[in-house]
């Protein structure tokens, strides 16, 4: 048995902020981009707690981030 890793909303929050830092990713490409940088087994467990938190893998990371932002405010 292959155990998977659970992502919580923040920790894929703070993974796509960490990508877009240093480059890898651009805020306004959709969300799905994250998938290649988040092994396939545990891909599932953070589309799934995507779609929990009304998020779809065709909006924009900027979107995902955005509203961390607006809630700090």
């Amino acid at each position: 048995m292959v155990a998977t890793i659970n992502y919580s909303l923040n920790e894929i929050k703070d993974e796509a902020r960490y990508l877009v830092e240093i480059g890898k990713i651009d805020l306004h490409q959709p969300i799905y981009v994250l998938c290649q940088f988040i092994p396939s087994r545990e891909w599932i467990c953070a589309e799934c707690e995507l779609e929990r938190n009304d998020y779809l893998l065709r909006d924009h990371i900027c979107d995902l981030l955005a509203k961390n932002e607006w809630l700090e405010d």
